[in-house]
């Protein structure tokens, strides 16, 4: 009797991202486990790459796809740099991205993304995209295996919804989270999906990218500049990768421990 046999081109290697922005930064974060099944490939491997000063691009889903998705894209923003002799916007980027991954539709690239960082306007920005190219700028974006977990408490705890106030005050208008506030939920959100979760855990990085010049349309009573958050005392350095010139604190790294069974 003839058996099949059945192949496919992908796999999931699970682990989860997540981004949220402020008024004038950007938070991208991801855990760095990969696995497949039950089987645990490797306790590092990072979900979370420096474009430029000014854009941090995260990836998640099929990790051989995700690398060369990102090595295309760091391609043509050194071709761009090379070029223009200048850093391409955040918008551009995201643009680039989207037909990117369209443009191999047919044979997609197998990962979720999320472009995170300083629009021209010095504003944080988030872009969500799906495997062939298909995005909209948001607020806050949480994709992979704990995405179930992650989403709906991004959704009450950055979004506001499903809350209210016990004085009657109004609600807080959604992106603009002082920046502390945002870290706390960016690591209270992977320590509980790493509880909940087998393909999330080892280590958790968390880019913030920062507007270092202060935006035109920030008004000097609108809370404290993200530019002035000590990160350093958190522990965080300078982030590395990107053709760029680096500017110094404007995309920086925190490093933590997740659990590891």
């Amino acid at each position: 009797m003839p058996v099949g046999h059945q192949f496919s081109p992908y796999t999931s290697n699970g682990g989860s991202i997540l981004a949220i922005h402020g008024e004038d930064y950007c938070v991208i974060a991801g855990d760095t486990r990969q696995s497949e099944g039950y089987n645990i490939q490797t306790r590092y491997k990072p979900k979370v790459f420096r474009l430029t000063d000014k854009a941090t691009l995260a990836t998640n889903g099929f990790a051989a796809d995700a690398e060369a998705l990102v090595a295309r894209v760091q391609t043509r923003l050194e071709m761009y740099q090379h070029t223009h002799g200048r850093s391409m916007p955040l918008h551009s980027i995201a643009r680039m991205l989207s037909t990117i991954l369209y443009g191999k539709r047919f044979f997609p690239y197998y990962v979720y993304n999320i472009l995170g960082g300083i629009d021209e306007e010095g504003r944080g920005a988030v872009y969500s995209y799906d495997p062939v190219g298909s995005y909209e700028r948001i607020v806050c974006s949480a994709s992979g295996t704990a995405q179930g977990l992650m989403q709906p408490f991004l959704d009450n705890q950055v979004m506001f919804k499903n809350l209210n106030t016990t004085d009657g005050s109004p609600l807080p208008e959604p992106g603009h989270l002082p920046l502390d506030q945002t870290l706390r939920i960016v690591m209270d959100s992977f320590t509980s999906a790493t509880e909940r979760h087998i393909e999330v855990g080892d280590g958790l990085e968390i880019y913030v990218v920062r507007a270092m010049q202060p935006s035109a349309e920030k008004a000097p009573s609108s809370g404290p500049r993200a530019a002035d958050f000590p990160l350093e005392e958190h522990g965080a350095v300078e982030a590395l990768g990107g053709e760029d010139a680096y500017t110094p604190g404007a995309c920086m790294v925190i490093r933590r421990e997740l659990k590891k069974d």
